[in-house]
Order: C-alpha cells, then sequence, then structure tokens
C-alpha cells in the first residue's frame, strides 16, 4: 500500500469538503493550498475581466504564490484538488506542480464544479511535472460522492 496524500485548492469550501472525504476514504494525510495573497470576493468575480481568476486564466504566466506549500517527498501518490475554472484549474495548482518533484511519484487530480466535467482529468496539467511522473486520469467529484465510492474510486486505481 503507498503513502497517499491529497492536496487541494479551495475557492468557496466546496473543493475542500471533497478533498476530507477524499482522505478520509483513502486513509491519506491532507494539506491545503492556501495562496499567499487569498483571493478576494472581487477577485473570484469570474463575470469581471480586472478579476484575479479571470486574468489568471488568460495569462498562465501567472503563478500565485502558495503560502506553504507542502512536502510531497515522503508520498507514492498525490491527489491534486481544485475548482474548475473555465475548464482548467486555477494558475496555484501549476505554482505547486512545477514547484514539487513529482519524479516516480504518483498523481491524480480531482475537480469541482457545478456544470464542467472537462479539465478534471488533469491532462492540461502534465506539462507542469517531470516526465517520469505517473499520472492516473482524475475526475469530477462533489460533496454528494459517497466515502464507499470514494474508496472504490482510489481502490481502482491500484495506488
Amino acid at each position: 500500500m503507498s503513502t497517499m496524500l491529497v492536496t487541494y485548492f479551495t475557492a468557496s469550501g466546496t473543493t475542500r469538503t471533497v478533498a476530507e472525504h477524499l482522505a478520509k476514504a483513502a486513509g491519506a494525510d491532507i494539506a491545503e493550498l492556501v495562496p499567499a495573497q487569498p483571493y478576494t470576493a472581487a477577485d473570484l468575480n469570474w463575470t469581471d475581466h480586472a478579476s484575479r481568476c479571470v486574468r489568471e486564466h488568460e495569462d498562465p504566466s501567472i503563478r500565485p504564490q502558495i503560502a506553504d506549500a507542502p512536502d510531497v517527498s515522503g508520498y507514492d501518490a498525490v491527489f491534486v484538488g481544485y475548482p474548475l475554472w473555465w475548464e482548467q484549474a486555477p494558475n496555484i495548482i501549476r505554482t505547486f506542480l512545477e514547484g514539487q518533484d513529482f519524479s516516480g511519484k504518483t498523481v491524480v487530480t480531482f475537480a469541482t464544479s457545478s456544470t464542467s466535467v472537462r479539465g478534471a482529468d488533469g491532462e492540461h496539467l502534465h506539462r507542469c511535472c517531470s516526465p517520469d511522473t505517473n499520472w492516473k486520469a482524475g475526475r469530477r467529484l462533489t460533496p454528494r460522492d459517497s466515502e464507499a465510492g470514494l474508496a472504490r474510486w482510489v481502490r481502482g486505481l491500484g495506488l
């Protein structure tokens, strides 16, 4: 059995709830990715072209800093959770992935969204890690997913 870590970024709390359920179902440690400069409600207004989330979405070079990034070195498998913003992970996820060495580790993404499923598989994030990172296809999860269902999904990943 591998050692597992569930990491996540949340803007509204939904991804936190899902991450907590997943960590419990998987018997994994958990760590939140907290931005060094917190997002405000105005920053998260996806209808305002001046908001941070829109600017980050349009400019992939923007990398929000993480207040205290977890160290993944002691884990075999790392789950990375995020809300979907325009079918993409927020750029803080790229900051996290680019700042760690995932060589030889398994990374599995999970995403939350009220409407979208595209982007949950994490394929758009693969280039953020070394080529010898073992990626497993992620999926969209909701707070309504049962612990038993999450445990079955984790077992099915063969970690």
